[in-house]
Parts: C-alpha cells; structure tokens; sequence
C-alpha cells in the first residue's frame, strides 16, 4: 500500500518530494474542458521515478449523458485521456460517474455507460484502466448512493471496469464509512484507488468540499481504517498546505 496526493500538474515529480508521497495524480489538460492532452513534460521523469501515477479525467466527463452533444465527446474524451495516461505509465485514468437530468431514466444511464465499455472492449480495450470514481451529489448520479452503484456494475462490471473509492464523497452522499470497504467490494469486487478525503461538511450533506485529515469532519481514525483495508494506493485530494501532515498520518497509522 503506496501513500500520494493529487498534485499540480505541471511538476508532480518535484510536488511528490516536497510532500513524501509515493503516488501522484494529476490532471493532463483542463479539468474544466474538451481539449485533447498534450505530451506532458515530465514524462521521461515520471517513468523513471518510481512513483505510481494515477491521472484524473476532466470534469466535464458524462458518459452516462442523454445528450448526444455531451456523452460522445466524453466518450472520446475519455479514450483520448487513457492513451495519454499511457505515456507516462499511469496504472488508471480516474472518471466520475455522471449523471442523467431530472426526469430522466437512471436505466438509459448505465445502458449508455454499458454501450461505451462494451464498444471499446470490442475494438481492443482501454490503453489505461478506467476507474469509475464514487460521486456525491445528485438524484440522476450513476455512483452516489451504493444502490446506484450496484446497477452501475451490473451493467460494467463483466468488462473490466476498475473502481476509485472516494470518502469524503461517500460521507457526503450518507453512506456510512464504517465497513465500507467490505459493502464496496461486495458489489465491485475490486477498490483500485482511494481517495482519501476528509470533509468540511457534516455527513450526509451532498457537498463536495474535502479538508484535510486533522481538521474535518470525518473521525480520523475511519479513515485510517479504510486505507488499512483497501490494499490499493492512496491519494489524498486535500488542501496543499496540510497533504503532507496527511500523508505522514496515514503512513504513521499504516505502521510504515
């Protein structure tokens, strides 16, 4: 079990040493756009580091998207992110979920994140393992609550789908992190990331704020408990100034 961060994009070998992390993830191109990455510049350095590197899709990422003019460009957005991932050795491109809009089916959702999986599967695979991430808001959501998530891997699982574990999302969307590791793997199978997030809000709340590990609301030692359990690398998605304290926690309680 390897400890990181996601870290700025520009430098995560240099962003790595300064907080003691073994795993990095970053983003390859705007987290809030379409574009196409680009060759990153460290890429000869990331291969050669050790690090595990994970790499986080942009956010306007639906796969499960009624709308023409939103799901397929996400479904090439995602592939094209995965080949890029590739080139620096990444071990899986992180993807949340999505959505369908008020009124709509949840079912044409995972039909369409089926119909994605199962297509590419076909022509060869992904260049990267694709991670679905866990969410924590929204009634049409794919992978809030741990109901949805069943139907989503009803529907991906048989293809190969690999799955990020989220805690501050988990709390926020109610499900109780005590034992989530086993009720996770009972649907899924698998956890291949955790991101291990405390929050700023209460449980339950459907807010997506993290905090670090000593100041928000999650019980420290709940999630100690997850990484202990997970056996999969860890990134921690919080606040810069405190990722190393968090970092230097978790490796403490792991007995590392």
């Amino acid at each position: 079990m390897r400890i990181g961060a996601h870290v700025r994009d520009d430098d995560p070998v240099g962003a790595a040493a300064e907080r003691g992390a073994e795993v990095v993830q970053f983003f390859l191109s705007d987290p809030q756009g379409w574009k196409k990455p680009k060759p990153h510049p460290q890429t000869e350095a990331l291969l050669a580091s050790g690090l595990d590197v994970f790499v986080h899709a942009p956010y306007m990422i639906n796969i499960a998207s009624l709308n023409n003019k939103i799901r397929i460009p996400s479904r090439k957005n995602v592939i094209q992110h995965a080949e890029a991932a590739a080139t620096v050795g990444a071990k899986g491109l992180i993807v949340h979920g999505g959505h369908v809009t008020k009124g709509e089916d949840p079912a044409e959702g995972f039909a369409n994140w089926r119909k994605f999986f199962e297509r590419q599967v076909a022509e060869g695979g992904f260049a990267v393992p694709v991670l679905i991430e866990n969410t924590a808001g929204g009634d049409g959501a794919m992978a809030r609550t741990f109901d949805s998530l069943k139907l989503l891997w009803d529907a991906v699982g048989e293809f190969g789908a690999g799955f990020c574990l989220d805690t501050c999302h988990a709390f926020a969307a109610g499900e109780d992190l005590v034992g989530i590791v086993d009720r996770v793997k009972a649907i899924t199978g698998r956890i291949d990331l955790v991101h291990l997030n405390s929050s700023r809000d209460e449980f339950g709340s459907s807010r997506d704020r993290h905090d670090n590990i000593k100041t928000g609301t999650i019980d420290a030692d709940q999630l100690a408990a997850v990484v202990a359990t997970a056996g999969c690398p860890v990134v921690v998605e919080t606040p810069d100034e405190g990722q190393a304290d968090d970092i230097a926690f978790l490796r403490d309680r792991a007995g590392r």
